[in-house]
């Protein structure tokens, strides 16, 4: 073949499987849209964290999957638990919260 034949076909080869396999940013996990869509919920999040006097936004970790946030980490105490699941689940964008802080004083 022709090397110019062959680097269009090789090209037109990429192209095909770029399209039809999708753009995930891991296997089996999610689109690159969603995983910025994600990423922007976890950022809202923490920033509500940030402006809350009740909830340390350093001890506390916010993870999303598909608009489930998940929080993690340690409360000083229940009403910081409390706080930091309601603040996750008034955040626009945010479909379920999942509230894995542990309280240790």
């Amino acid at each position: 073949m022709k090397p110019i034949l062959t680097l269009a076909l090789a090209s037109a080869l990429v192209a095909t499987l770029a399209t039809t396999t999708g753009c995930a940013v891991t296997r089996n996990q999610e689109t690159v849209g969603a995983y910025i869509d994600d990423a922007t919920l976890t950022t809202r999040v923490k920033s509500k964290f940030a402006a809350d006097p009740t909830v340390s936004a350093m001890a506390i970790s916010v993870e999303t999957l598909k608009g489930t946030v998940q929080l993690s980490g340690f409360a000083k105490s229940s009403e910081e638990r409390a706080t930091a699941e309601k603040l996750a689940r008034e955040t626009s964008g945010v479909v379920a919260v999942r509230n894995d802080i542990a309280v240790r004083p």
